[in-house]
């Protein structure tokens, strides 16, 4: 009898210590590892939800993870070395940070100058020029944009001022729409109407009947 009560205590010891052994080995691999945290942003400082973060090495996506609705990640479990860490997001460009390192128990914080702009190919982008009668670039030019619905009617889009080059550019969603855009200048306009369909780089130029050398 004693001998059994003897056996089963050894064999719950024995237990107990297998467990501890299973139950430790991972604590102690996932203190061995490093990891990076920040904040996936637009130009604006909006967060990006949802931003995919890739940890990438020797070619190899190693991990991944998910932003959180204000753009926040945090990449952990990553063995010490160097990576790429890749940002992606639907209607982004892909951004990388080149030769990021990893230490051991250490999570970097990268911040929140993880910018994406917005990927130009899902864009109607109008480029435009206003000139003075003589051919040269007209700076200081008020542009302003309709949209033409089918009935005549028009809807406002944005104004702007034509740069020192006497350009200016207007970008939307691609779509197909009638685009009225209007250019003045000291009391002189002139107007251009243009059709844009799928997502490209449209041009126009706008001549105004006004001198440089004008008052």
């Amino acid at each position: 009898m004693l001998k059994a009560k003897y056996l089963l205590q050894n064999s719950a010891t024995a237990v107990a210590f297998l467990l501890a052994v299973f139950c430790f080995h991972p604590v102690v691999h996932a203190q061995g590892t490093g990891g990076v945290k920040g904040k996936v942003r637009t130009v604006s400082g909006d967060g990006i939800a949802n931003a995919s973060v890739t940890a990438r090495r020797s070619g190899a996506d190693i991990k991944s993870v998910k932003a959180d609705g204000k753009g926040n990640f945090i990449l952990d479990g990553l063995e010490s070395g160097i990576y790429n860490i890749v940002f992606d997001a639907p209607r982004y460009s892909a951004g990388v940070l080149y030769n990021v390192e990893i230490k051991k128990k250490k999570v970097s914080d990268l911040g929140d100058r993880l910018i994406l702009t917005p990927d130009q190919g899902l864009f109607v982008i109008l480029r435009g020029s206003v000139f003075y009668k003589e051919g040269v670039s007209l700076p200081g030019a008020k542009v302003e944009i309709e949209e033409v619905n089918a009935d005549g009617t028009t809807r406002k889009l944005g104004s702007t001022l034509t740069s020192i080059s006497g350009e200016f550019t207007y970008k939307r969603s691609q779509g197909a729409a009638k685009l009225r855009v209007k250019a003045s200048f000291k009391g002189v306009s002139a107007t251009k109407e243009i059709e844009v369909d799928s997502a490209a780089i449209y041009r126009l130029a706008i001549t105004l009947d006004v001198s440089r050398t004008e008052k």
